[in-house]
């Protein structure tokens, strides 16, 4: 496949980028590369090789998710400038008549 300036500038149209014309000619240039690079790898024969999702023997390394209360609603609502024992009061910020 060859990279094109027609190219470069259809896919940086639909990645929403623009670029000044010396950096299209860079940009062809490094896609031509890496479309070299893919066509060296195609060459390989990789029947019989298992994909690769892991790079390390590690199964979980994360820790367990406990479940556990760290602060009551009422330490949550020490702190609230308005509220009513049960929840922050906050002033209204949807005005009915612009949403009808």
């Amino acid at each position: 496949m060859e990279v094109d300036l027609p190219l470069v500038d259809k896919l940086a149209a639909l990645a929403k980028l623009q670029f000044e014309p010396t950096e299209k000619e860079a940009i062809r240039a490094d896609l031509e590369k890496i479309l070299g690079f893919m066509d060296k790898l195609n060459e390989l024969d990789t029947t019989g090789v298992e994909p690769l999702v892991y790079i390390g023997d590690a199964v979980n390394v994360l820790r367990e998710d406990d479940v556990v209360q760290t602060t009551t609603r009422a330490e949550a609502l020490l702190n609230a400038p308005i509220q009513d024992g049960t929840y922050f009061k906050v002033p209204k910020v949807i005005n009915r008549a612009n949403h009808e």
